[in-house]
């Protein structure tokens, strides 16, 4: 018989390192490119976006990752979504993820906004029937019903975000996660993400990794936050106590 036991976390990771390899020239086309690299000409030097980080997270649990710009949160969050994949060291994510990191990723500009549901939908796994069944609700939430049928080219940022967070959180995930998505948009729209959000941590059956510059936002939100800076962990603990500590950096 099948263990109906739910697992002790829903995130793990262990001693993740990310290293990208940068050009240590500029090169203004490819064909100088491919030129240097054939004349054994062109050389990389390593950058460590992230250095032997390791955490875990319970299923229900809402975790906040702050840090300076740069400092690879949001490298974290892709290699947590599968987006990237970890140069040194492993990640294991247990159940579905909603991951709202770049918002508007995988539309066609060329095709209209009810295109695209269905497009971004199929992306997410989702099949035509469901979205069939879901379309009024995504389309309520994004509150552009007037302008289903205009191609995405004419939309401005804010408006392809609406689509984008509507359609990723039309269910409920195991999983969420969040990088800057909060500060596109207009003051109400931002608004009416984080109580969809919320309504999602109040059901206790959704994990959350949240990412915002707005540090009362982490603190609003979040239980335990996740202090990394310059690719190092620097802190993890109670939401309160990381951030008066980022806080205190800049004292």
């Amino acid at each position: 018989m099948a263990s109906t036991t739910a697992p002790e976390y829903a995130v793990e990771v262990n001693d993740v390192s990310m290293v990208f390899n940068m050009a240590s020239e500029q090169l203004n086309s490819l064909k100088e490119y491919f030129i240097k690299l054939m004349r054994h000409e062109l050389f990389f030097s390593e950058f460590r976006a992230l250095k032997h980080i390791s955490f875990k997270v319970r299923p229900g649990e809402v975790v906040g990752l702050v840090g300076t710009n740069g400092s690879g949160k949001s490298t974290m969050l892709k290699i947590i979504a599968g987006v990237l994949e970890a140069s040194e060291g492993t990640c294991i994510v247990r159940g579905n993820i909603a991951p709202l990191i770049e918002l508007g990723a995988g539309f066609d500009l060329e095709l209209t906004a009810r295109e695209n549901i269905y497009l971004n939908g199929a992306l997410l796994g989702y099949t035509k029937d469901f979205i069939d069944g879901h379309l009024d609700e995504i389309v309520e939430f994004a509150e552009l019903r007037d302008f289903m049928d205009m191609p995405l080219k004419n939309y401005s940022s804010g408006m392809v975000a609406r689509i984008a967070f509507a359609i990723a959180t039309i269910t409920e995930p195991d999983i969420l996660i969040v990088d800057e998505t909060l500060s596109v948009g207009d003051v109400f729209f931002q608004e009416k993400c984080e109580r969809r959000i919320r309504h999602f941590i109040e059901s206790g059956n959704v994990t959350v990794l949240f990412v915002s510059h707005s540090l009362e936002q982490v603190e609003r939100i979040c239980q335990r936050a996740v202090w990394i800076e310059r690719g190092d962990l620097r802190m993890d603990g109670p939401v309160h106590e990381v951030c008066e500590a980022y806080r205190n950096q800049f004292a």
